[in-house]
């Protein structure tokens, strides 16, 4: 009787060990995806001024493309670092609304670690979390699933802007090889999986138009700031009321 506790053990770590290695697998499309963007933001960091040392530290810390490259964009020498905290808040401000989405898919989840996983939470990883726990009917998350895809992303994430900004001064300019759409091709492509017809898309076609409309009329990078205010002021407006 007493082998019983001992081998319930082992087979809950043999399926924790086997979702790990399918979150794994699951998640080297998007790293292929995560290379090239990762390489232009290492790239585009060091030629405003930041050292080999401070790219990998701030992506790692943060793990917020968006952020990251509103960030580098509003770099100067000294920086204005009220401005740069500002708009990255505002940028990663969507994942309140990601975090409310996927807290009923982490009841089953200790809190403490439940916040300690949510660090490294970016949009794919999210997304193929959400994604894996509706293909299978499930009304949880399958956190060792999870932290497969979301470790793998992470590591690969700093790994590459790193060498983008040891690259670099050899790359110059890498938006010219239109390597910056390598990312947005493969969030579109998980977002495909998740749709759920127009009225659910309308958030982001709002945050679309609004910073379109920015980006046009208004200097700098305040069009970032502005599709994110609309994007989370339409989501609140469209949530259903109690009667």
């Amino acid at each position: 009787m007493s082998s019983i506790p001992g081998q319930a053990a082992g087979a809950r770590q043999s399926y924790e060990s086997s979702e790990v290695a399918r979150g794994m697998r699951a998640a080297l499309p998007v790293m292929m995806g995560f290379v090239p963007f990762a390489l232009v933001l290492g790239a585009q960091a060091t030629q405003k001024g930041m050292t080999t040392l401070e790219v990998p530290m701030m992506t790692g810390m943060n793990f917020g493309g968006g952020s990251e490259f509103a960030a580098i964009r509003l770099w100067t020498s000294p920086p204005h670092i009220a401005l740069i905290v500002a708009m990255s808040f505002l940028v990663n401000a969507r994942h309140i609304l990601m975090g409310a989405a996927f807290a009923p898919y982490l009841r089953h989840v200790p809190l403490r670690r439940a916040l300690a996983s949510l660090f490294l939470m970016c949009d794919e990883s999210w997304a193929m979390a959400m994604a894996d726990a509706k293909a299978r009917g499930a009304d949880r998350i399958s956190m060792a699933y999870y932290l497969g895809v979301a470790i793998n992303l992470w590591l690969t994430w700093v790994s590459f802007t790193a060498l983008g900004a040891v690259l670099g001064p050899v790359l110059g300019d890498v938006q010219q090889y239109g390597f910056d759409m390598a990312f947005t091709a493969v969030f579109l492509v998980l977002l495909k999986g998740m749709w759920k017809g127009a009225r659910a898309s309308l958030p982001w076609l709002v945050s679309l138009a609004v910073a379109a409309v920015t980006y046009l009329f208004v200097p700098g990078a305040w069009y970032v700031a502005a599709g994110a205010c609309a994007g989370l002021a339409a989501a609140v407006l469209m949530e259903p009321r109690d009667a």
